[in-house]
Order: structure tokens, then sequence, then C-alpha cells
């Protein structure tokens, strides 16, 4: 088995390991989703998030794809197709990094602490460097429009009817990954 191979593997059951909820995307450990919780201490808080995750073949030593699948008010992500600008997932990324990395330090870290200077979303941006209650607030609505836990379900049912991706805990014996290190 591949190293890349071996290490996207091993990458995707330390977030399993990690209580991540997990779904697959066609049975690749390369494409899937992953629930994602907005920081306690931030206007986020309370929201529930499914990001797309795609990992390249030369992962990681090119960096994953990430992608919030439900809408987000924030001045560093897009409103309509998710993506996420940050340095350390698009121009800094290192091999050191690892799926861990990314949903316990860089996304809450972005969350926490928006760069309204290198905007995706302008609006956000400016809404929050002219009027931080104004903004504040919209994500509030956001969160609770967008992102709650009934619109997180909502979605994970609609994504189990299509049958386009299957939870990680119902791999079978033949397809367990190769753990060895």
């Amino acid at each position: 088995m591949s190293s890349p191979r071996r290490r996207i593997e091993t990458d995707v059951m330390k977030l399993l390991m990690g209580d991540y909820e997990v779904n697959l995307i066609n049975d690749s450990m390369q494409e899937f989703f992953v629930k994602f919780e907005g920081p306690t201490d931030t206007p986020f808080a309370g929201g529930v998030w499914k990001i797309r995750v795609e990992l390249p073949d030369q992962y990681p030593y090119r960096s994953p794809s990430i992608g919030f699948t439900n809408k987000i008010f924030h001045p560093n992500i897009d409103e309509r197709s998710g993506s996420v600008c940050l340095d350390v997932i698009n121009q800094t990324w290192s091999p050191m990094f690892d799926m861990i990395n990314i949903f316990e330090v860089f996304l809450p870290q972005l969350l926490r602490y928006p760069n309204p200077t290198d905007p995706l979303n302008g609006e956000a941006a400016a809404l929050m460097m002219r009027e931080p209650a104004a903004y504040e607030a919209k994500v509030k609505d956001y969160v609770q429009r967008f992102a709650s836990k009934e619109a997180y379900d909502a979605s994970k049912e609609s994504d189990s009817e299509s049958d386009e991706s299957e939870s990680v805990g119902s791999l079978s014996d033949d397809d367990e990954p190769d753990m060895d290190l």
C-alpha cells in the first residue's frame, strides 16, 4: 500500500477516534463529510456545519480541499460555495498537519479570529469592521437558520436518501482500513 493512501486512512481513522462524525462519499476515504460544531466562545456557538473534505492523491504533500456545505456568514468563507480562505490550508500547508489539526485548531481559530482584511465575503468583512454588533447578530441569525442541529439532521437524512454517502461506522470487514504503521 502506498504511503499517501496509508496516511489518508490513518487521518480518517484519527477523526473517527476523535469522536467526529464522518460520512464517506461513494465509499472513498478521499471524499467525505465531517460534522463540525461552532466554538462555544463565539457567535458561531450552537452551530453545526457539514464540512466537505476532499483529499488529493498527493495528500499529505498537497493540502485538502475544505468547504462548508451549509451557509455561514464569515469574512473568510464564501457564502455561496462554502470555500474557506485560510493560509494554513491554502498556502502554508505542511505534511506535518493532519485532519485533526483542521477540525480542532484551524477551523475553530478561523471562526474565533476572522480576518476582514482578506475577505471572501466582502459584506461580512465590511459589516464586521463597521458595525461589529450587527455582524454578530447576522452570524447568530445564520447559525439559527442554516446551522441548527435540526438543519444538520435534515441534511443527513437527504444524504442517506440519495445513498451517495455511507457512514464509516458501517464498513464491512472486507473494507477495513489497513492500519499497520
